[in-house]
């Protein structure tokens, strides 16, 4: 389900105006997560760490309004439930699009994650069959430590989709950390937004 902004009572009303009409709206940053508690808790339940801290990102994601913001033509509107369009690694070094479903649950969201990842892998369209705008692009460069990113972007298409991204976990001092990229566009959300979604996913990381 999704409701419609009313722009002429939005607070950002001016701000979505104004940068709407830009070639790349988008602004990202690049931060590190202190992932050692839930590493450690991830191989002591003997589960997936990739899918542990995709789902407490993607908790994150449904907490936080901006994020669940997308644009549509002139409008702007409001999704209930925002779940994970994510790149699948191949056994032949390519990768496809998935598409998995939030559950707020995080059992319930590995049972149905694990056959769609397995899917993927398997097939060779690039492309999921099942996809939409009430999602988050994530991605992950494993083998890379960085510092900052960029995307492949169309821009002649308009596209309001967050992109986030995850890099090679390091080990130092007994602590473990996470590079993590996050771009949104400027019309739905600020730095303080950004900020807000850093803060919240530490938290969930540090439980």
């Amino acid at each position: 389900m999704r409701q419609q902004i009313d722009l002429e009572t939005w607070s950002r009303k001016e701000h979505f105006n104004f940068f709407r009409t830009f070639d790349e709206p988008f602004f990202g940053v690049s931060v590190l997560i202190d992932c050692s508690r839930a590493y450690q808790e991830s191989k002591s339940g003997g589960h997936s760490f990739y899918l542990s801290y995709l789902h407490k990102a993607l908790v994150t994601v449904n907490e936080l309004e901006p994020f669940r913001l997308r644009m549509e033509g002139d409008t702007v509107w409001l999704y209930d439930t925002i779940h994970a369009a994510p790149t699948v690694d191949r056994p032949d070094h390519t990768f496809g699009y998935g598409y998995l479903d939030y559950d707020a649950d995080f059992q319930k969201f590995v049972e149905k994650a694990m056959p769609r990842i397995e899917q993927v892998r398997q097939e060779k369209t690039l492309l999921p069959s099942r996809s939409g705008d009430n999602v988050i692009h994530f991605s992950s460069v494993p083998w890379i430590r960085f510092t900052g990113i960029s995307h492949a972007r169309h821009f002649q298409r308009a596209d309001s989709i967050p992109k986030i991204t995850f890099g090679k976990m390091l080990e130092e001092n007994n602590r473990r950390t996470l590079p993590v990229s996050i771009h949104v566009h400027h019309g739905l959300a600020d730095g303080y937004h950004v900020g807000q979604w850093v803060d919240r996913f530490q938290e969930l990381m540090g439980q």
